[in-house]
């Protein structure tokens, strides 16, 4: 049974990769990725140009969404998100995350709380809390890595659900006190495991254009302020 799930996690994966890159090479009309050869070309290593446009577009078109159909998010999907959000890098390999998946009506209720927040859980069909745990965390002046690897696995964690034609939203607990401790008691969470945010994953029910950020005098060469 459990065999059967992960194949059908995949199966979603590369369906969704596929799709891509088939868009992909009648967008760049390359040859490389076509029927057949999707995953090979890509999986290979090939420096293809096709094969690589479409993970960089995955990057740059993802956005938050915020609005859902009222449609739940298939299972195999799920753990296709967790999978890639655990794929992320982490200081020592400590992997001091957990992640509480949340699909009760109920519950999503009790954690909307008042704001726009809440109103996004209460409309949404899923919900993610991406967790430090303390006791995987490093010892010392390095505890606080587990704020950088859970966010790494947050952003891994949202890339993949928009390669699955998902929307999500990231929206932020720690370090703001009262977010993360109703959080907690809703959820009946230990000291020892601390919410970095909660992600709002659903259908998109709106289409926003994702934003260009990209600006030039954020970027130094070499040293600050370098040209």
């Amino acid at each position: 049974m459990k065999k059967t799930f992960i194949i059908m996690a995949l199966a979603v994966l590369m369906g969704a990769t596929a799709a891509n890159a088939q868009e992909c090479c009648k967008a760049e009309k390359k040859d490389c990725c076509q029927a057949g050869e999707k995953q090979e070309c890509c999986q290979a290593g090939e420096k293809r140009e096709c094969c690589q446009n479409m993970i960089i577009e995955n990057i740059m078109t993802r956005t938050s969404i915020r609005k859902y159909k009222a449609k739940p998010v298939e299972d195999a999907k799920i753990e296709t998100m967790l999978r890639a959000a655990m794929a992320a890098p982490t200081a020592v390999n400590k992997q001091p995350w957990h992640f509480v998946v949340v699909t009760d009506k109920d519950m999503l209720n009790k954690l909307a709380g008042e704001g726009r927040r809440g109103d996004m859980l209460r409309n949404a069909p899923l919900a993610i809390v991406v967790c430090g745990d303390m006791n995987k965390a490093l010892e010392g002046k390095g505890r606080e890595y587990w704020i950088q690897d859970t966010s790494a696995a947050t952003e891994n964690l949202l890339l993949a659900a928009h390669a699955l034609g998902l929307g999500a939203v990231w929206t932020g607990q720690w370090p703001m006190e009262d977010r993360y401790q109703h959080t907690m008691k809703v959820l009946g969470m230990p000291d020892t495991i601390i919410p970095l945010g909660t992600m709002i994953i659903g259908y998109p029910d709106e289409q926003p254009t994702p934003k260009d950020k990209w600006k030039p005098e954020n970027v130094s060469y070499n040293q600050y302020g370098g040209k």
